[in-house]
C-alpha cells in the first residue's frame, strides 16, 4: 500500500513508449489558435486579460532591459499553470512532479541569465560574491558561500516546485483513500475526511498556481541581478 501511493509519479509509458512529452503539449491545446480577429469569444477575451495580467506581474521587478524576457518569462509562466492545473485532474499524470524536468527547465534559464549578467556587467555580476566592506579574513569564506548559494539556485528551484507539488498529492491521495475506508464502518467520520478532502483540494489548486508564479518571479528576480 506504501509503494502504490508513489504510483503516480511514474512516468506514464505505451509499449515502453514514455508519454510524458503527450503530457507537456497537452496544456498547449487549450490556448486559443490564431485566427482573422484577436478576439473570436468570450474565452478568448478571458485568456487574453489573464495572459495580460501574468505579464504585468512578471515584468513589475525588471526594468526595461529585461523585458526583451516577456515572451519567455509569460509562456513559461502560462505552461507551468496550465500543467500544475491539469495535474489535479483525476487519472492524470502531473509532469512537474518529476525533477528532472524541473530542473530541466530551471538551469538553462537561470544560466541565460548568469550568462547574460557576465556578458553586459561583469564586475557588477562578480561583485555579488563579495559584500562590499568585507573583513580581509572573511574575504576567501564568504566568496566560497556566495558561490555556493549562487549555485544552488536552480536546484533550489526544481527541488521548491516538485515538493510541494508531490506533498499535495500524497496528501490528497491518503485522505481520499482514508475517506473510502470509512464509508462503510463511520460514515459521520468519512463525511468529516470528505469535507477535508475538499478544503485541501481547493488549497492545491491555490498552490499549483502560486509554485508557478514563484518559480517563474525567482527567474525574474535573478534576471534582474544581472542587468
Amino acid at each position: 500500500m506504501n509503494l502504490s501511493f508513489f504510483d503516480q509519479f511514474s512516468s506514464p509509458s505505451l509499449l515502453g513508449i514514455p508519454l510524458v512529452l503527450i503530457a507537456m503539449t497537452f496544456p498547449a491545446l487549450l490556448l486559443p489558435s490564431p485566427g482573422n480577429r484577436w478576439i473570436t469569444s468570450r474565452l478568448s477575451t478571458l485568456q487574453l486579460w489573464l495572459i495580460n495580467l501574468i505579464t504585468k506581474q512578471l515584468l513589475t521587478p525588471l526594468d526595461k532591459k529585461g523585458h526583451k524576457w516577456a515572451l519567455i518569462l509569460t509562456s513559461l509562466m502560462i505552461f507551468l499553470l496550465l500543467i500544475n492545473l491539469l495535474g489535479l485532474l483525476p487519472y492524470t499524470f502531473t509532469p512537474t512532479t518529476q525533477l528532472s524536468m524541473n530542473l530541466a527547465l530551471a538551469f538553462p534559464l537561470w544560466l541565460a541569465t548568469l550568462l547574460t549578467g557576465l556578458r553586459n556587467q561583469p564586475t557588477a555580476s562578480l561583485g555579488h560574491l563579495l559584500p562590499e566592506g568585507t573583513p580581509t579574513p572573511l574575504i576567501p569564506a564568504l566568496i566560497l558561500i556566495e558561490t555556493t548559494s549562487l549555485l544552488i539556485r536552480p536546484l533550489a528551484l526544481g527541488v521548491r516546485l516538485t515538493a510541494n507539488l508531490t506533498a499535495g498529492h500524497l496528501l490528497i491521495q491518503l485522505i481520499s483513500t482514508a475517506t473510502v475506508a470509512l464509508s462503510s464502518t463511520m460514515p459521520a467520520v468519512s463525511l468529516l475526511t470528505l469535507l477535508v478532502l475538499f478544503l485541501l483540494t481547493l488549497l492545491e489548486v491555490a498552490v499549483a498556481m502560486i509554485q508557478a508564479y514563484v518559480f517563474v518571479l525567482l527567474l525574474s528576480l535573478y534576471l534582474q541581478e544581472n542587468i
